[in-house]
């Protein structure tokens, strides 16, 4: 599976009942809530990276990387948006594209 094939999977339940659909009710809480559960899946891969459990970080990784599609969606922001900003960034170092955010 793709990210951009999750994309899809995330905007086809957006749509669903929220009694059918863990991501249609998630996104009717809005933006803060999105933002606040992708962020409880990001502490959580954290630790697991800490202890090393590589199957624990594996399926923690695949929490963040779905709930950052739902904070996405919650923002109306394309992950098509998010690859053209890495692309754009592609040809630079990661220390000179720190830099020119400051």
């Amino acid at each position: 599976m793709t990210l951009e094939e999750l994309e899809q999977i995330v905007a086809a339940r957006a749509s669903a009942s929220t009694d059918e659909s863990w991501t249609a009710k998630l996104l009717a809480k809005g933006p803060e809530k999105c933002a606040e559960k992708f962020g409880e899946e990001s502490i959580e891969a954290i630790i697991e990276a800490i202890k090393g459990d590589r199957d624990r970080l594996t399926s923690e990784a695949a929490d963040v990387l779905f709930h950052l599609l739902v904070m996405l969606k919650s923002r109306d922001v394309a992950l098509a948006d998010v690859m053209a900003e890495l692309a754009r960034r592609q040809g630079q170092s990661g220390l000179q594209e720190k830099a020119s955010r400051s």
